[in-house]
Parts: structure tokens; sequence; C-alpha cells
């Protein structure tokens, strides 16, 4: 499935370790339908999942035709954070796969840092990343599916980007994991990684254990 060479892992946050998407997708349709916008759930998560708030926040002023207000995002945040605070589960075989890692491994989110410091703290998961392994594409205002968050990453951990490994449950994800010379690996829980992607694919993290350990 990999190259046994390689040296670390980057793991994405959202749907890839944390059940997020649907938490965020439904918090988002119920708050466009304030504004008029009615979206489906599964074209929404189709849409969104992986995107950056930006891009996203465009593809629904195209839709309405109009600018959202300027607290729109702020407003999406609170709701998202307190859903995620009530509701937010780890992806089944996260803390086994992580527990049973050796080698340096780190997260790199399209998400901002307080968001997935939430997501890693609601879940448990943040016993397994100091803020030194926490990485945000707010942080160098590039986002997915350009690869500059992936080699931003390999490079604060001192690794050459084609001795790093991508964990990845987006198109976006695996988009720029293939453009940073990386290996890439596609969780295919839903169905947008599997029809899509010519990389490998697991349907459980757990497949990844002897894998990655």
């Amino acid at each position: 499935m990999i190259n046994s060479d390689f040296e670390a892992i980057i793991f994405d946050c959202d749907g890839t370790l944390v059940d997020s998407e649907p938490i965020t997708v439904s918090t988002l349709v119920e708050h466009v339908a304030e504004f008029g916008l009615k979206l489906d759930y599964e074209e929404a998560l189709a849409l969104f999942i992986g995107r950056d708030m930006p891009m996203i926040v465009k593809v629904l002023e195209e839709r309405i035709g109009q600018p959202l207000p300027p607290g729109f995002t702020e407003e999406f945040r609170h709701r998202q954070a307190a859903a995620l605070q009530s509701s937010l589960k780890s992806i089944p075989g996260a803390h086994q796969l992580l527990g049973s890692i050796t080698k340096p491994f780190c997260i790199a989110s399209n998400a901002p840092r307080r968001k997935i410091e939430l997501n890693l703290k609601v879940t448990g998961l943040h016993e397994f990343f100091d803020s030194e392994r926490v990485f945000s594409a707010y942080d160098i205002e590039s986002w997915k599916p350009n690869p500059d968050l992936f080699l931003h990453s390999a490079a604060k951990m001192e690794i050459e980007p084609s001795r790093c490994v991508v964990i990845e449950d987006s198109l976006a994800g695996i988009q720029a994991g293939i453009a940073a010379g990386m290996q890439t690996i596609g969780y295919a829980h839903s169905a947008q990684v599997k029809p899509t992607c010519e990389v490998p694919f697991v349907h459980c993290l757990s497949e990844l254990i002897e894998v990655l350990s």
C-alpha cells in the first residue's frame, strides 16, 4: 500500500480522525436556510466536505445571489462549536490507531486552530497531539487542495515530503497530498474518495495499524 521507507504520518482531522462533517454540514444547512437558501444535506456534504470556509461562503453567496452578512462566519462558528461540543465523536479506531504508531505524526487541517483543538479535546484525542504537531491552513493562509499546508507540516517536522504519508478523507485533501509529492491514502468512509481518486484507500482506520506502526 505504501513505501516502507516513510518517516512520518500527516493526518487530516475532520472526517478522518473525528466524525465532524455530518455535524458541520447539518449546522450549515440550518444556518443558510435563515437566508432563504434551501440546501439538501447530501448535496451540501458533496459540495463542502474538505473545503475551507472562504470557499464555502463564496459558493453560498453565488447560490443566494447576494453577499452574506459580515457576521455570518462568526455566527456559524459559534453554532458549530456548540454542536461539536454536544455531539462530536472520534472516528472508530482513531484512538487505537494513534496509540499504535511509533513514528512521528501530526495533524494538518483546513480548519482554524481553535476548531481543531476543540475537536481533539471533545473526543479525547488531544492526548496524542501537542501544539507543535497541530497545523492549520489559517496559520499560513493557504488551504487544500493547495499542497502548501502539507509541505509546511513536513518542513516543521524536518521530514522530506516524499517520506511522509498523508491520510485524508476528502478529494481536496487527497489532491493536496498528491501535489505535495507525498504517499497518500484515502479513508473511504464516504462515497467521495473511492470513485474519484487513484490512491490506495481503507474503509476503517484499524486497517492502517499494521501499515503505519
